[in-house]
């Protein structure tokens, strides 16, 4: 198992946009446990600002995408080190997919690796007072979750680190699920990917989709919030960042609502979209932590 990025991209993202280039100075950490979900360790891949990046230095949490039932940490390592080169750490996690565990598991381990980034603040030189989040798809799901949900009793999980906050000072969900009990506006069923997460359809798990719906739990604390998405995404209507980003203005929260004309599910991995949405992304997190 290689412990280098560039060939754990390459690897595992294959032709999925532009490769990774390691900016020189950034440390790579692989593996590092964060917490237990299932009785299992749970890791995340690291990315450290160069040394002369010192003091406290603000932090990400990148959350990878793929219908809650697949995907890995590699997903966000282009973002991650790009960031890490600016003074931003970066942390890869991974989560319990629902092939091993149904909702709320993935959310918890995501809340998780938050509390764990605060109570390695000084390990880590993180300002535990600037941590954001971003996530693609069902990861933009959990990214979301978490910048929505801080405190929730029943979402905060036995991971570890109790003590510590799960809250953040952003988000930057691409792509989102933001509602699930009304995934689409016609009313038909979810996809086969959110019943198997959400353990039975909407009608058979009511509490359970309004509970993992974010854009239910909006509201005066919720941090400042980035939503790309492509207005072409089969998988994931548009819609979702639309009334995300209304929810967000009927509570007086800022959100930046980007909407990419004919663009697919997942069109910030690729090249042309990949270089002005990094661009908007890198400009928004610097401008808020």
């Amino acid at each position: 198992m290689p412990d280098d990025p560039v060939e754990i991209f390459a690897e595992e993202r294959g032709a999925w946009g532009p490769p990774l280039t390691m900016p020189e100075g950034v440390e790579f950490r692989r593996g590092v446990p964060f917490g237990t979900g299932g009785g299992h360790e749970l890791t995340a891949d690291l990315f450290l600002p160069p040394a002369e990046f010192s003091g406290l230095r603000p932090a990400m949490l990148y959350i990878y995408g793929g219908g809650w039932q697949g995907g890995t940490p590699s997903h966000f390592y282009r973002q991650a080190a790009r960031l890490a080169a600016k003074g931003i750490v970066g942390v890869c996690n991974c989560y319990r997919l629902s092939d091993e565990a149904i909702f709320p598991a993935a959310v918890e381990d995501c809340k998780c690796a938050v509390r764990w980034m605060r109570a390695s603040a000084n390990e880590l030189a993180i300002d535990a007072d600037r941590i954001g989040v971003a996530g693609g798809s069902a990861g933009g799901h959990l990214a979301a979750m978490v910048a929505t949900t801080a405190g929730v009793p029943e979402l905060e999980g036995e991971g570890g680190h109790a003590e510590f906050s799960s809250a953040v000072k952003l988000a930057v969900p691409f792509n989102p699920i933001t509602d699930c009990f009304n995934f689409y506006v016609d009313g038909s069923e979810p996809p086969p990917w959110t019943i198997k997460f959400l353990g039975g359809t909407p009608a058979e798990e009511p509490d359970a989709y309004h509970l993992a719906s974010p854009i239910e739990f909006v509201g005066p604390d919720t941090p400042p919030c980035l939503v790309p998405h492509g207005t072409g995404d089969i998988t994931v209507p548009h819609d979702h960042a639309i009334r995300f980003a209304d929810a967000m203005a009927a509570a007086g929260r800022e959100c930046e609502l980007v909407l990419v004309e004919g663009e697919p599910h997942g069109f910030f991995n690729w090249e042309p979209s990949f270089e002005p949405i990094y661009a908007t992304f890198e400009q928004f997190v610097l401008s808020h932590i």
